[in-house]
């Protein structure tokens, strides 16, 4: 039997076997335990003094310093590579900014409207829009049915008198009435009422014993009145006296005038409160009678104005 490790053992037939003698340390060399130079585990320590185990701390140095040279030079290689490749792909960036979809440089490429998905073609667009003409005067006095503003001899020629430049004019009385032909002479009357002039509105103008009566007849459309206007040859408007005018034109030769604007004609007669008759040469006569004829138009015009603008205010 064995008592521990180390005690004697014991054989077969009782004998005793003989104990081996305890391992010993190899020897390396000269110098107790250290390998000779090439044996396994075997380590460089240097050219130290015999018998010493100094490690050669210059060739560590050395050995270090060329390992962190490497690193360095790993390192610098390493980041000029890869600014490089930063530089590389910037190239390739500012190219493609500078070409076109087909690779051709941007001088090269046609206008950017002309390219397809271009922003120039997909701005929004809007057409041009302009404020609608304003209305006509002429149109609203041109017809019946569009001309409904009150109508009368006081409200066509208000006021009391008329100035023309540096003349002014005296308003005498005024006067309107349905039976057009019973205010003409001559063939007036006959030709207002083949064209159905619905009434006929007067009123009388004085200056230093020079009087106007101005007539103005009215139809229904345009076309009537003009009608009358081409086919005048003779006759005159009745001359019409008071308020302060007296009695002109009955007997005597004085001057006439006809036009027609819109849906109306008017006409003028002219002369001498005092019974003279008119010539040539009597000029007040002629500038008296195309004043106030000047008045008749403009008073018609306004009154289109009036409800041109009307109507634009009340659509």
């Amino acid at each position: 039997m064995s008592f521990g490790q180390g005690g004697p053992q014991w054989g077969s037939g009782g004998q005793q076997q003989p104990q081996q003698p305890y391992q010993q340390q190899p020897q390396w060399g000269g110098q107790p335990g250290m390998p000779p130079a090439g044996a396994p585990g075997a380590q460089d320590w240097g050219a130290g003094a015999p018998g010493t185990q100094t490690p050669d701390w210059a060739a560590l140095a050395e050995a270090s310093e060329s390992r962190a040279r490497k690193r360095r030079l790993l390192m610098v290689g390493g980041g000029a590579l890869a600014t490089v490749a930063v530089a590389a792909v910037v190239a390739v960036a500012v190219v493609n900014a500078n070409s076109g979809s087909d690779g051709k440089p941007a001088g090269e490429l046609p206008p950017s409207a002309s390219i397809p998905g271009s922003t120039a073609s997909q701005q929004p667009t809007f057409a041009e829009t302009k404020p609608p003409p304003p209305p006509d005067p002429k149109d609203y006095i041109s017809s019946a049915d569009k001309d409904k503003a009150p109508l009368s001899a006081a409200g066509l020629f208000p006021g009391t008198k008329y100035t023309k430049g540096g003349t002014t004019y005296k308003k005498g009385a005024t006067a309107e009435t349905k039976d057009c032909g019973s205010v003409t002479n001559g063939p007036l009357g006959a030709l207002l009422e083949s064209h159905d002039c619905t009434r006929v509105l007067r009123a009388t103008y004085e200056k230093d014993g020079v009087a106007i009566t101005v007539g103005v007849a009215v139809f229904d459309t345009e076309k009537q009145a003009e009608k009358v206007k081409d086919a005048y040859k003779k006759g005159t408007i009745k001359s019409l006296s008071g308020k302060g005018v007296a009695a002109f034109c009955n007997t005597t030769v004085c001057r006439s005038t006809t036009n027609s604007y819109g849906r109306y004609a008017y006409f003028t007669v002219g002369g001498f409160t005092s019974g003279k008759d008119v010539t040539t040469k009597d000029r007040k006569v002629f500038t008296a009678g195309d004043d106030i004829a000047g008045l008749a138009f403009q008073q018609i015009h306004r009154r289109g104005e009036a409800q041109a603008s009307a109507a634009v205010q009340n659509p």
